[in-house]
């Protein structure tokens, strides 16, 4: 059955260390959605993947980096990452993104 709620108090963070936790809000097959913190500093590596993905900046400031473009993106902010396309950030303000994929991100379950 699919999940249709994701009650955050039931919800453990996954340490990925180097100033980075992820925790899986809700999930079904087709679309997945993410909060993940990070350190000041802390880097999400510049990676690609098969999924659609949007970030949304729910609180601190990061540099983004989608294919050859960078942006500051601070707290409200978002963008959309199209798949495939080689992406990642720097956390230049602690901070949480909230991440959507979809397809679902298997490899995070």
């Amino acid at each position: 059955m699919d999940e249709l709620f994701g009650v955050d108090a039931t919800k453990q963070w996954t340490d990925l260390g180097s100033g980075v936790c992820r925790k899986i809000l809700v999930q079904n097959q087709d679309l997945m959605l993410v909060s993940v913190k990070f350190d000041k500093g802390a880097i999400g590596a510049i990676h690609q993947h098969a999924h659609v993905q949007t970030s949304y900046v729910h609180a601190g400031k990061f540099i983004y980096t989608i294919g050859d473009q960078r942006e500051i993106l601070t707290t409200g902010d978002s963008c959309i990452v199209p798949a495939y396309m080689w992406h990642g950030c720097e956390c230049i303000e602690e901070g949480v993104l909230i991440d959507s994929f979809t397809p679902r991100r298997d490899d995070f379950l």
